[in-house]
C-alpha cells in the first residue's frame, strides 16, 4: 500500500513551494529568448545593443553645478529589457547629496571612481550603517532600503558608477516622495509630530 503524505505536511509543501516561486519572482523575470525586441522594430543590429548616452561624460568641459545621474536603464536603453541589469554614472558636485531614497527592485553596488563619498543606509530596525569612501572603494547599497550619499568635501567633486541586478530598478525619493506630492499636510504633520507650518516650509523649499 503506497505510503500517504499527512495532510499537514503536505499543506507545508505546497506553501513552502508558494513562497520560493515568491521569492524568485521577487526580481526581473526570466525570458525564454536571447533578447527581447520592441513591438515596432522588425529588425534589429548592433546598433541596438549600444547606448551612446554616456559620451557626454568623455565629451564636457565642465563638472556639473548640480548633483546629476546619468541612467542607462530599459528606459533609455531599451536592449536592457529582461537582462536584469542597468547602470548609473552618478557626479558629486563638491558638498553636494544624492538624498535619502530606496530602488524598491534592485541591491546598488558603488564603486567610486573618483573624490570621496560619505555614504549610509538604515536596515529594517533603523540602525544606520555608514562608511567614508576613498576612490577606488566600493560599497553596496541593500535592496529597498533606505540610503544616501554625500560629498562632504567642499573643494573637489566626486563620480560614482552603480549597477543594478534590475533592468529597472526605480528609485523611490524620501524628499519628494513625502513633501512634493499631494500628501495632506495634516497627516504628514502628525506623522513627524510637528505642525502644519513647518510641513508647508519643507514643501515650499522643495518646490522651489
Amino acid at each position: 500500500m503506497a505510503s500517504r503524505i499527512p495532510t499537514m505536511k503536505l499543506l507545508s509543501l505546497v506553501l513552502s513551494s508558494f513562497l520560493i516561486v515568491q521569492i524568485a519572482l521577487a526580481s526581473d523575470l526570466d525570458i525564454l529568448s536571447d533578447f527581447l525586441v520592441p513591438a515596432n522594430q522588425n529588425n534589429v543590429g548592433g546598433g541596438f545593443f549600444t547606448y551612446t548616452g554616456m559620451r557626454v561624460l568623455v565629451n564636457q568641459s565642465t563638472f556639473p553645478a548640480n548633483f546629476t545621474i546619468l541612467k542607462a536603464s530599459m528606459v533609455e536603453f531599451p536592449a536592457l529589457n529582461g537582462q536584469s541589469v542597468s547602470y548609473a554614472v552618478l557626479q558629486y558636485p563638491a558638498s553636494s547629496l544624492n538624498p535619502p531614497h530606496t530602488h524598491p527592485r534592485a541591491a546598488e553596488p558603488l564603486f567610486l571612481v573618483d573624490g570621496s563619498l560619505e555614504v549610509g543606509f538604515f536596515d529594517t530596525t533603523n540602525k544606520l550603517f555608514t562608511q567614508s569612501l576613498q576612490a577606488g572603494d566600493m560599497f553596496i547599497f541593500p535592496k529597498g532600503l533606505v540610503h544616501y550619499q554625500y560629498n562632504a568635501d567642499p573643494n573637489n567633486p566626486a563620480i560614482a558608477i552603480s549597477s543594478f541586478g534590475s533592468a529597472n530598478a526605480g528609485t523611490v525619493s524620501l524628499p519628494k516622495t513625502l513633501f512634493a506630492t499631494n500628501i495632506d499636510d495634516i497627516i504628514l504633520a502628525k506623522s513627524f509630530k510637528t505642525d502644519v507650518s513647518i510641513i508647508q516650509a519643507l514643501k515650499a523649499g522643495l518646490a522651489s
